[in-house]
């Protein structure tokens, strides 16, 4: 039996669209190419069957410039994080958010810098609150 479908990205396709918020249109030569500039070495008829995948599900616009397919992000950035963060907040932290982010603080390897810039998040989402 096959397993359903994700509502959201796979890995691969998470990081296609991470490319193409980057920086599109962009035909398949330069997503292959950026792919594997991150480590994600892929040969040319297997990114153009991702592509393709995305665009039928939605995610990606496709368009022909002379012989060469260009393709672009059809949904947001904002739209796909928020989604994958909602659906880890309600699976794994019970819809807690605190919880969340103590679980983040808990086990990332933050700098100094880092915990500073929660800091600063933190007390601006308060001042927001208070408003």
């Amino acid at each position: 039996m096959a397993r359903p479908a994700s509502e959201y990205p796979t890995r691969l396709e998470l990081e296609i669209l991470k490319v193409l918020w980057d920086q599109a249109p962009l035909p398949v030569r330069d997503v292959r190419a950026r792919l594997d500039e991150q480590g994600r070495t892929l040969s040319h008829s297997s990114v153009i069957t991702m592509l393709n995948i995305m665009v039928d599900k939605g995610y990606l616009k496709r368009s022909k410039q002379g012989k060469s397919f260009f393709f672009s992000p059809k949904v947001e950035q904002d739209s796909i994080t928020g989604g994958i963060v909602e659906d880890l907040l309600d699976r794994v932290f019970d819809g807690s958010p605190a919880a969340m982010v103590l679980n983040l603080i808990e086990t990332a390897d933050l700098d100094a810098d880092e915990l500073a810039e929660l800091r600063r998040l933190i007390n601006r989402k308060a001042k927001e609150r208070q408003s």
